[in-house]
Parts: structure tokens; C-alpha cells; sequence
């Protein structure tokens, strides 16, 4: 089914129908074979995520997205973020390590036996959906226990998601943009609104109410075991585009769902000319957005705290646990 699937790839909304096999790149600049910029412990996430012990954090490399303003564009692409190619189009090498299905399971094991994280959280692994849903089904076979959280921009096909049913716990995507015209502005992606709202319908199908637990050795603390949260990354000067997201969040799914609200967007070199994405987000926005959500009754969700953009945030792009 995996290699059908790469010789005309559609996995993604784009659809680019690259041939993967041949080793053409589409939009997300993939080959046919699992592309990994780092695996190890993340601290980084919602708490109910990273706990004490971190999420055992898998960077795919590549992207079917392609936001201007990528925080990790080391790996998301190989050109200028944002830039689409043509089916069939080649492309530069992407930064990372090539691994096989049977090496990507063996990542997940020793990330929960030897790492002793909290959950296995796949990093935009959208454009390897296949590949991933036989790497989980093989590590659950051979022991794999903890959670499996789905970290993804929202850019989804709800035929890809189906693939991950059942193995996937927790889905933890990106909700960017519910204007149209914004969406193609940042990302040339204008039915992003329509193509998030659509995963997101399944995702909460597929997970339910949200179910919490105990970390393991931290019993204070607790961890989301399955669910959804849902991820608003503020844009500078964009408010009002916040606003009307975490409104339709709330009126859609009230507390069947979590709402993270972030506040780390660190502008980038690629976007240093644009007036409002080359600076950060202000605090007062941040705390006009965090005001909104409590104002319209929002219980279950997540803030920053602290500046409001940290480089720490991004991780090294050293290939730690792919070597």
C-alpha cells in the first residue's frame, strides 16, 4: 500500500502527485523514505505533554506546508519556506537521516525503554503517514506502551488520518488560520481553513473526550493519555484572526477539546521585510487574546508564560538519536 501510495503521492492536501519512488520531490521535498532530523526527549510542549520526564520528541524532516514564517525551516526545507514545486520536480537533499520502517519503530522503543519518555510525539510527519502508521503498528507489537501524540500543522486529509486510527492517542494540531486570504499570504495555502476544519472534525471522532493520568515516578503530575489540544500560534499584529479562531474552537467543541495558545512565534530571516511577521508578538497582544478566551468561557487550555518569543523553543538540528 506504502509504495501506491508514493509513486502518485496525495497523501497531503496539496496533491502534488509526485512520484516518490523515483526519488521526485513534491511540495514537502520528501522521498519515498523516512526523512528524521532528531528524535529524543522534548520539554517543550504542554505540560500535560512533556511532564517531568519529556516527550520523546521525532522531527520529520520536510514539510507539505510551508509557512513563511517555519520556525524549524533547517528542516522543513530545503529552499526559501513556503516556496511550492511542481510534481516531479527534484530538489535538494533534505538535513536529516533516511530510515527505514523497522528503524523508525526501534527510534520509538528506545525513546520509551531507554529515554523513558512520556509519549512517542510525531513532529510533522503528515507526508510520511504510511510509513509512520506501519512504524507505530510494529513497535506495538513488540512493546511499544506509552501514548502516541500526532504534532501537526492541521494541514491534513482526513483519508491520511484514517490510517493513523487506532494508533494514534493523542492528536495535537496547529489551528493557523481561519481567513483564507491569510492562509495563502503565509503559507500559499487557501483552503487551509476548510482543510483544517475537516482533520480536526475527524480528529475529535477518532479520540473522544480528553483522558488524563498519572506521569510515571511524578504521580503529581498528570498527562493527557488521549484526546485532542489544539494549537494557536499568535501571529504578530493578527489579534482579531486569533480571536475568531479560538471562537470557533470553543463554539464547536467547548471542553471536548483543549486550547493551547502560544505565544513563542520568533520571527525569522525570511520574513525580516514583512512589517508586522518580522517582529514578535507584544505582550499586550498575547494578553488580549488569553483575556478573549476567558471572556467567551474557554475552561480547558494552555498559556505561556514568560517573553514572549524564547529561541529555546527550537531545538538543535544536530541528528541526535538518528545517528
Amino acid at each position: 500500500m506504502t509504495e501506491e501510495l508514493m509513486n502518485n503521492c496525495r497523501i497531503c492536501p496539496r496533491e502534488c502527485g509526485a512520484d516518490r519512488l523515483s526519488g521526485n520531490r513534491g511540495v514537502c521535498r520528501a522521498p519515498a523514505e523516512v526523512m528524521v532530523a532528531r528524535a529524543a526527549l522534548h520539554a517543550w510542549e504542554e505540560p500535560v505533554i512533556s511532564g517531568k520526564n519529556g516527550s520523546g520528541a521525532v522531527f520529520f524532516s520536510g514539510c507539505s506546508l510551508g509557512c513563511i514564517y517555519c520556525q524549524n525551516y533547517e528542516i522543513s526545507a530545503a529552499a526559501e519556506p513556503g516556496r511550492t514545486q511542481r510534481a516531479g520536480m527534484q530538489s535538494a537533499e533534505l538535513p536529516g537521516k533516511a530510515v527505514s520502517v523497522r528503524q523508525l519503530a526501534d527510534i520509538f522503543l528506545r525513546l520509551q525503554d531507554t529515554e523513558k519518555a512520556n509519549n512517542i510525539n510525531l513532529v510533522t510527519a503528515t507526508h510520511y503517514v504510511p510509513q509512520t502508521a506501519e512504524a507505530i503498528r510494529l513497535a506495538k507489537e513488540n512493546g511499544l506502551r506509552i501514548p502516541v501524540v500526532y504534532n501537526t500543522s492541521g494541514y491534513e486529509k482526513v483519508s491520511s488520518l484514517r490510517m493513523l486510527e487506532g494508533l494514534v492517542d493523542v492528536y495535537l494540531p496547529d489551528f493557523k488560520y481561519i481567513t483564507p486570504s491569510l492562509a495563502q499570504k503565509c503559507s500559499r495555502a487557501s483552503d487551509y481553513p476548510d482543510r483544517a476544519e475537516e482533520a480536526l472534525r475527524e480528529m475529535v471522532r477518532q479520540r473522544g473526550e480528553p483522558v488524563f493520568g498519572p506521569e510515571p515516578g511524578n504521580e503529581e503530575n498528570r498527562l493527557i493519555l488521549s484526546g485532542v489540544i489544539v494549537r494557536n500560534l499568535l501571529l504578530p499584529g493578527h489579534v482579531e484572526e486569533s480571536k475568531k479562531i479560538v471562537r470557533y474552537l470553543h463554539e464547536t467543541y467547548g471542553n471536548r477539546i483543549y486550547i493551547s495558545l502560544m505565544n513563542q512565534y520568533t520571527p525569522m530571516e525570511a520574513v525580516r521585510d514583512d512589517p508586522l511577521l518580522s517582529r514578535k508578538v507584544t505582550k499586550r497582544e498575547y494578553e488580549r487574546l488569553v483575556t478573549y478566551a476567558l471572556e467567551i468561557g474557554v475552561e480547558n487550555g494552555f498559556i505561556q508564560e514568560g517573553e514572549t518569543a524564547e529561541e529555546s523553543f527550537i531545538p538543535a538540528w544536530n541528528g541526535e538519536g538518528v545517528r
